[in-house]
């Protein structure tokens, strides 16, 4: 045999094991479908109930969305998941991640919030092949009995770095719960630092797992009291009390930043307050113009939503280091009626890698009615680039997801790779469901093609 037929079997016999052992499942470093365009230049029509009909499986399984789009989805959750029942939350929010720190593994776990009291067994475990796409429910995260399986997983989390590790809160407790021993680790109790009647909500955690952020309560009456930081290496708190109306906190991705988004006093404005926790230092920020509604953190920097930009409905940089200063647009919508990444998911942050190749995504359901609400996602610079990936299948005005219209809002959020999205939709129907589709990010921050794969059909708005 000739050296180059013996080099030839040789690859071929590793190109056998690569596929076998699922490594070019995991190397790839491409998704197919989906297409870049230009800040506010089109939208589509919305599809029908029946036209959704025709593509999405009825059963759990993968599915590849029709031409424009052309990108590869999974539907994870099915009637048989509620008895028949509209059971299944919304996936928590936008920047708290329903799936795990999965880049050495062939397999995402995922989890959603079944509600007990219609059907479902609550929080429950889904396990998705990725070589294979097949999405398999591996069943109820607690066992029978559990006070947990009637929460609905609102506000946990899977780790960033620790495959197995769910976050959750039990009232003054922050909790780690490894989701396949089914054992719990208390992470800290708030009431240890902060006395009796208090509780926890709206946790964050660095990437490392060694800061973790929370809005304190009062356990009684619910009134927010202000954001701590844990530092669970010195096992110290720093403690931000509310200076006015209390919104929310976020913790960036490194742990070392701290925005909290208060009413100071400035008419028609959310003002930030950003922390180094580091040091302790504060600076306030008051708008309206700048300052953010609706964000994620990076490492060393928030993207969200400024409602009062010349540009509609944009989305905005906000820099922490070396300076706190304001950065570009870098997401607006075609006019102010649509908000197309309205919940911005930020959950793939990387540290140490250049803003123009950081992407973030973002999902919506309009109240337009004719126009299609899709997954959009963009650079994190002022490229103005954005990349349509899947549409959303939501509709406001349907039955499908309890209870109101915020719960059919889909307010998905990116894996850790920004590779995958996960979202709930009611598909135009009477119940809700969960959906993830793979993100072709390859053409917005690897510098692949952007040539959209076919002409969209446009419904432009004047």
């Amino acid at each position: 045999m000739s050296l180059k037929a013996r080099s030839l079997l040789l690859l071929l016999a590793m190109f056998c094991i690569a596929l076998a052992s699922g490594a070019i499942g995991q190397t790839t470093n491409y998704f197919p479908g989906g297409w870049v365009e230009k800040d506010g230049v089109a939208t589509r029509t919305r599809y029908s109930a029946s036209q959704i009909q025709s593509f999405v499986p009825p059963q759990r399984g993968a599915f590849t969305f029709p031409a424009p789009y052309n990108t590869r989805a999974v539907r994870i959750t099915d009637a048989s998941d509620c008895n028949g029942a509209d059971c299944v939350w919304y996936v928590g929010y936008s920047y708290w991640r329903n799936s795990n720190a999965h880049q050495n593994s062939n397999e995402m776990l995922i989890f959603l919030g079944l509600a007990s009291n219609r059907g479902g067994a609550g929080p429950t475990l889904f396990k998705l092949d990725k070589t294979t796409d097949v999405i398999t429910k591996v069943g109820p995260l607690f066992p029978t009995g559990s006070k947990y399986r009637d929460y609905t997983g609102e506000g946990w989390y899977f780790s960033g770095s620790r495959q197995n590790v769910l976050y959750m809160y039990d009232g003054p407790k922050m909790l780690r719960y490894d989701v396949v021993t089914q054992q719990f680790e208390t992470v800290f109790d708030a009431t240890t630092q902060f006395g009796a009647d208090r509780k926890i909500w709206q946790m964050h955690s660095s990437n490392d797992d060694l800061v973790h952020s929370a809005t304190l309560r009062v356990a009684s009456t619910g009134e927010m009291l202000g954001c701590l930081v844990y530092l669970e290496s010195t096992k110290q708190f720093r403690w931000y009390p509310k200076v006015g109306i209390f919104n929310e906190c976020n913790l960036d991705k490194s742990g070392r930043w701290t925005l909290s988004l208060e009413d100071l006093g400035v008419p028609n404005d959310l003002g930030m307050r950003i922390f180094d926790n580091q040091t302790g230092q504060e600076t306030r920020i008051s708008g309206p113009n700048g300052t953010l509604g609706h964000l994620d953190m990076g490492y060393g920097y928030a993207v969200g939503a400024d409602n009062y930009n010349a540009l509609p409905n944009a989305s905005i940089l906000w820099s922490f280091n070396p300076t706190i200063a304001q950065g570009p647009v870098l997401q607006y919508n075609v006019n102010w009626n649509i908000a197309a990444v309205n919940h911005i998911s930020h959950t793939n942050s990387k540290p140490n890698v250049p803003s123009a190749q950081q992407h973030a995504c973002g999902s919506n359901a309009d109240t337009v009615y004719a126009i299609q609400n899709e997954i959009t996602c963009f650079r994190v610079d002022n490229s103005h680039d954005q990349l349509i990936v899947a549409p959303v299948m939501s509709d406001l005005n349907t039955s499908g997801g309890c209870c109101d219209s915020y719960a059919r809002s889909p307010k998905g959020n990116l894996d850790i790779t920004g590779r995958y999205f996960i979202w709930t939709t009611n598909l135009g129907g009477n119940r809700l469901d969960a959906f993830l589709v793979k993100v072709p990010s390859q053409l917005l921050v690897n510098g692949g093609d952007a040539t959209p794969p076919a002409a969209p059909v446009n419904l432009r708005l004047q």
